[in-house]
């Protein structure tokens, strides 16, 4: 589309959506909200201050004037910190009639000046931008500006650069955009914005150690099994003694040796491969889906989180596919075990992404240097186990012969009874033992192990801490944020071969772009990864809009369309969806498409649960410039082009006005 087109505007009934949470009472003016109790005077002042460094300026202005109005005592900075909120932003020509009535009060009781104090200088240089007798020479006008206390210029540059006309306001113009270029990817931008969007971190945790569990029944026969094995040994030596068989007695107790060789060697033996079983366990598939892994649930987060991140760490030269079938079984066990360690608190899945990355990456390393089943050599039955076995075993049946043939020599039938009395309670105690030492075994080793894997956790949460640590705040999101859309103005005004003093008024309108990640600083609206943006350039012959798409992060943009209308091609400008909290604007065209941006998206949940949405969603309407938007497209829709006329002349009458109150402060 060219610059001259009129046609081809919004095609296909455009859509925006902005995520701006909740609204209690539509969109409205703010500047008469009753004091909040948590705010002193001072403290209201100071935070519309922090607020106005923010780009919240809305808000910024509720709060300073709430302050003033409350008595706070009324000094140069005071002064300049309102002027800067009230004009920011905006051109003369975009000041309501109230706003100008607040423009020349704050003027009409100026307090004390000091010439040595740099807010009186900062003062003079705002109304110098306001004095249309000072403005002719450019040269002069930014050299006056130039020439202010650096905190005053930056204020001046960032936040008033429509104030003046013609060439002069253009020379300012070039300098706010070289100073936008220069603090776009300050202080590390694009190595830090990423951070942002990153919760808090969770410290890691481990799934507790299952204490041991021991069956009643192996509890049962090892019980009765040596009552028994007791009684037998003891009736067969009686017997063996009262008939002087010494050999036998030798046989009878090097059985009984034999036996306890056998079981020290056959307890280590079974708990080495039934740990090894359960590792194997651990790395087979079996299933991975869960009944209760509902999408929208905490289980269903995790399981994204395990899938996206393997999917992600995958070792080199495999598919991706191939390695999410190979790593299903330790998949599925970590996944377990973080759902469990996690589970009984409300958190935030994203707030333990950082520990699903950690064990991806640690799974991928472990594959490549071969140690994923490392523990497959160190459960190897060692040769000592095996020779106790193998000596054991020799040793009883040697032993049991020994003592069957002395037995069956000296009293058959008492004998024989009471030797297999003696066996099978042997049988039946070795097997209940084992299980039980193997058990017991089982906590001691599942104890290192998960104190050995907690370490290793807290050393990879520390450095994702630290990485962290420089997280910028949510006034350097603001700031960055601001310097992308100037020099999105700035790429517009040259694609519309426009000058900066050919236009009336502007206005963004912030949305949110698809698959976007959000966050918000507890006092702040809500930012995104990725914005789609709508600018809007209202000059003498109409209205210039660009839509383009902001890679935030990257600080990358491309546009996705142009237009360009004239002003009676606009037919309506409506708000809608005030009583159900979700306001959405309407811009009509006369051909009938519309242009549309929800102003309220389908995520809008506060930061914790007992949180009131409603400051939320203000802040974030705030940052998205829906009221200046709004604002701006009514007065065009309702008067066409007499608007542009009838705001330039009202505005030279009221800059006159200005001029003749202030004469004697320029002085």
């Amino acid at each position: 589309m060219t610059t001259h087109s009129t046609h081809n505007v919004a095609q296909g009934s455009a859509y925006v959506g902005v995520q701006a949470g909740f609204i209690a009472g539509g969109v409205h003016n703010h500047h008469h909200a009753p004091p909040d109790p948590r705010f002193s005077p001072q403290g209201d002042f100071e935070a519309g201050v922090r607020y106005l460094d923010r780009f919240l300026l809305d808000t910024a202005r509720k709060h300073i004037e709430r302050a003033v109005a409350r008595g706070y005592p009324i000094t140069a900075r005071v002064q300049f910190y309102r002027l800067v909120a009230l004009l920011s932003g905006r051109t003369p020509r975009q000041l309501e009639a109230e706003e100008w009535r607040r423009l020349l009060a704050i003027w009409g009781d100026p307090p004390d000046l000091d010439e040595r104090d740099e807010w009186t200088l900062g003062l003079r240089g705002i109304l110098r931008l306001l004095n249309p007798d000072d403005t002719a020479t450019p040269e002069a006008a930014t050299k006056e500006l130039e020439s202010l206390p650096p905190h005053q210029r930056i204020y001046i540059f960032n936040h008033l650069d429509g104030l003046l006309e013609g060439a002069s306001r253009n020379g300012l113009w070039a300098k706010s955009v070289a100073q936008a270029q220069q603090q776009r990817t300050a202080h590390d931008r694009l190595g830090r914005a990423w951070k942002f969007f990153h919760p808090t971190p969770i410290p890691p945790r481990t799934r507790k150690v299952a204490p041991a569990f021991i069956a009643m029944s192996d509890r049962l026969k090892v019980g009765i099994g040596g009552v028994l094995l007791l009684l037998g040994g003891g009736k067969l030596t009686m017997l063996l003694a009262a008939h002087g068989d010494f050999g036998g007695l030798f046989g009878l107790y090097g059985a009984a040796a034999g036996l306890a060789v056998f079981g020290v060697g056959g307890a280590d033996r079974h708990f080495r491969c039934r740990r090894r079983r359960a590792k194997d366990g651990e790395l087979r598939s079996s299933g991975w889906h869960h009944a209760d892994a509902r999408p929208s649930g905490f289980s269903g987060k995790i399981d994204r989180l395990f899938n996206r991140y393997f999917a992600q760490y995958v070792p080199k030269g495999m598919a991706s596919g191939q390695w999410l079938a190979e790593t299903a079984g330790i998949r599925r066990y970590l996944r377990n075990e973080v759902v469990d360690a996690y589970r009984e608190e409300r958190v935030d899945a994203e707030r333990i992404a950082w520990l699903v990355r950690y064990l991806a990456s640690d799974v991928k390393t472990r594959w490549t240097r071969g140690t994923l089943t490392a523990y497959r050599k160190e459960l190897r039955v060692p040769l000592s186990s095996w020779l106790q076995q193998i000596v054991g075993a020799i040793t009883l049946t040697t032993g049991l012969v020994w003592a069957a043939s002395a037995t069956f020599s000296t009293a058959v039938l008492p004998g024989t009874l009471w030797l297999m009395l003696a066996t099978v309670a042997a049988a039946t105690l070795t097997r209940a033992a084992l299980r039980i030492v193997a058990e017991r075994r089982r906590v001691i080793a599942d104890t290192a192990d998960r104190a050995a894997e907690q370490a290793r956790r807290e050393e990879a949460y520390d450095r994702w801490v630290a990485k962290l640590a420089d997280r910028p705040s949510d006034a350097e999101m603001a700031a960055w944020l601001e310097c992308d859309r100037k020099i999105i103005t700035d790429r517009a005004l040259r694609q519309f071969r426009l000058q900066p003093s050919q236009v009336v008024a502007h206005a963004f309108l912030e949305a949110p772009a698809s698959s976007t990640r959000k966050r918000r600083a507890d006092d702040g609206p809500w930012r995104y990864t990725h914005y789609r943006l709508l600018l809007f350039l209202l000059t003498e012959d109409g209205v210039r809009q660009i839509d383009l798409e902001l890679d935030f992060r990257r600080a990358a943009q491309h546009d996705t369309q142009r237009l360009n209308y004239r002003f009676h091609a606009m037919s309506a400008v409506r708000v809608d969806g005030l009583a159900l909290r979700k306001p959405t604007f309407h811009l009509t065209l006369n051909s009938g498409e519309t242009i549309t941006v929800q102003v309220t998206g389908t995520d809008t949940e506060p930061a914790a649960s007992n949180e009131d949405p409603s400051p939320v969603t203000e802040l974030t309407i705030d940052a998205s410039g829906l009221h200046q938007t709004l604002h701006v497209l009514e007065g065009v829709a309702a008067e066409g082009k007499d608007w542009v006329r009838l705001r330039r002349e009202q505005a030279d009458d009221r800059l006159a006005e200005l001029s003749r109150r202030t004469s004697g402060l320029l002085d």
